[in-house]
């Protein structure tokens, strides 16, 4: 017989039984209060510091709604019912456990953190159909797109963390070019299907294919858009008009188009989060931030098919007339692998793009590290750009570069200055090394409107060739070491007011700088290094 003694030990051990194993539960769902104010030493702009989104207590399991994580059952309804129960009690952390869930396009709530556990994939129909055509914003302008894989418009404390997976099923969605493929690859994506435009471009199907050549302005139906609807591919994660976001510990790779796409959000947290997409995927860009205000990126590592982590702000005239600038972004401690460019700004930022502070990052294998591009007719001004201590290797062009001629060519005509003038200033540069490269830096300014003051200070480049500038006013270079295989260090062209200090180049080097063009003057250079 148990005495009363033994009974209330049993009833006191299993108390403690249970309360471990809720502290330990809460250990593992609970957000783990981050302080980012370290981030906040030494900014050069005042920006308020974030905190990240705080929600309710209560938690709810997928599986609770019928969800299975077998990778064939579609969970499409389970997590729009899971989402909707959560919300109507206010919020809390939607929980989904390791397994492969197979689903449709997930529509996010306020207040809700959608939390994947280790082990857990998210893994995205490449049913087509399951994807309706939406309203969107997609390279700067209003289109229509199939709805995004997550999706959420209007939101406040919204979250997706974890240690999980969300794929997209990209592979499904995106065009594909022959030159970026070995030839195994290619002819087992032509044997999957599809049509090819030409000998060396694939698209998935016919509706695909229709879109690439239609013109989209003359669509007067539904029925006009419907049938290019497998050409409108998808952002996979789309935040619109969001408050108080917070993107953690997560992967996220293989989108359709853009993977991560915050647009007019504030307040926006992205801690420790992998960006993955294959090298060959078209418009795979990692992070595109868009209009958005008050923004962190730390801790992260992008390798993906286009540019790595970027800002922008609208497009030629529909930019400039929203009018919502990209503004004060800390982006530190971030690693960007293949893409078009590590840090890029453009080539749509119409809106405008200000204080900007990048530090601690590397680039490995990038196009481009640290990339700003434009062209006339987008307007819009790109100011007070602070970046500080960022290790480049392997850079196939450029390790810095100012491109007002995106996707356009040089012309003798020179128009009138008006608001479709890009303008680039007070950009300051400093502690960049960058190893083998191949132009130590391009600088491509358009003759009306020079980029002007631009710093660039304790930086080392190697490269296959040396820096060359045009069209830029006020220029300072200090403590500045390029050391090219060939051709001069430092080659300038209609450079004004530029001012050299500290400069190193091979010692055999005889001319390490050339002058040209009529606009040169007041160029201060150190005695005898010029031609």
């Amino acid at each position: 017989m148990i005495n009363l003694w033994t009974k209330k030990n049993i009833r006191f051990a299993v108390l403690c039984c249970l309360l471990n194993v809720g502290f330990h539960m809460a250990q593992a769902l609970e957000i783990p209060c981050k302080d980012y104010q370290r981030l906040y030493k030494n900014l050069p702009f005042e920006m308020p510091i974030l905190e990240r989104p705080v929600f309710p207590k209560t938690m709810v399991n997928i599986k609770d709604y019928g969800g299975q994580a077998d990778g064939v059952t579609l969970n499409t309804e389970a997590f729009e019912k899971a989402i909707a129960g959560l919300s109507a009690q206010g919020g809390g952390t939607l929980m989904v456990p390791s397994g492969v869930w197979l689903t449709g396009p997930i529509v996010l709530r306020s207040h809700i953190n959608l939390h994947l556990e280790k082990g857990a994939i998210l893994l995205f129909s490449s049913d087509f159909d399951l994807y309706p055509l939406v309203t969107a914003v997609f390279e700067g302008r209003e289109s229509r797109r199939c709805q995004s894989p997550i999706s959420g418009k209007n939101l406040e404390n919204v979250a997706i963390t974890g240690e999980g997976v969300i794929n997209g099923s990209g592979e499904a969605w995106r065009p594909l070019k022959k030159m970026k493929v070995s030839e195994a690859h290619w002819k087992k994506v032509l044997q999957s299907g599809g049509v090819l435009k030409d000998a060396g471009l694939w698209y998935p199907s016919a509706s695909a294919l229709k879109g690439d050549t239609a013109d989209r302005q003359s669509f007067s139906s539904e029925a006009d858009w419907l049938s290019i609807k497998d050409f409108l591919r998808p952002v996979m994660i789309s935040l619109v008009e969001c408050r108080n976001v917070l993107l953690e510990g997560v992967l996220f790779e293989n989108s359709p188009s853009w993977n991560i796409h915050p647009f007019l959000c504030e307040n926006l947290i992205i801690d420790n989060i992998q960006v993955r997409n294959p090298s060959y995927a078209q418009n795979g860009d990692g992070l595109d931030i868009e209009s958005c205000k008050n923004v962190i990126v730390t801790g992260s590592t992008f390798d993906v098919g286009d540019d790595g982590i970027c800002i922008k702000s609208g497009k030629d005239e529909e930019g400039r007339e929203r009018g919502r600038p990209t503004e004060n972004v800390i982006i530190e401690n971030c690693r960007v692998f293949r893409g078009h460019g590590g840090f890029v700004i453009g080539s749509e930022m119409s809106g405008g793009v200000r204080n900007v502070f990048v530090s601690d990052c590397q680039f490995l294998g990038t196009n481009i590290g640290l990339r700003f591009k434009s062209a006339r007719g987008r307007g819009g001004v790109v100011e007070n750009i602070y970046i500080q201590r960022v290790n480049m290797f392997d850079i196939v062009h450029e390790p810095m570069s100012f491109d007002l001629y995106y996707f356009t060519k040089r012309t003798d005509s020179i128009p009138a200055v008006d608001v479709s003038t890009p303008i680039f200033k007070d950009i300051y540069i400093s502690d960049i090394v960058a190893s083998n490269v191949d132009k130590a830096m391009f600088f491509n300014g358009l003759p009306e409107m020079n980029m002007s003051n631009i710093n660039v200070s304790n930086t080392v480049i190697t490269a296959r060739r040396g820096a060359e500038l045009s069209d830029v006013t006020q220029v300072t270079f200090e403590n500045v070491a390029i050391y090219p295989q060939e051709g001069p260090a430092l080659l300038l062209n209609n450079v004004k007011e530029m001012s050299v200090k500290g400069f190193k180049y091979p010692e055999q080097m005889q001319k390490p700088v050339l002058i040209k063009g009529a606009e040169s003057r007041n160029i201060d250079l150190p005695r005898g290094i010029a031609n």
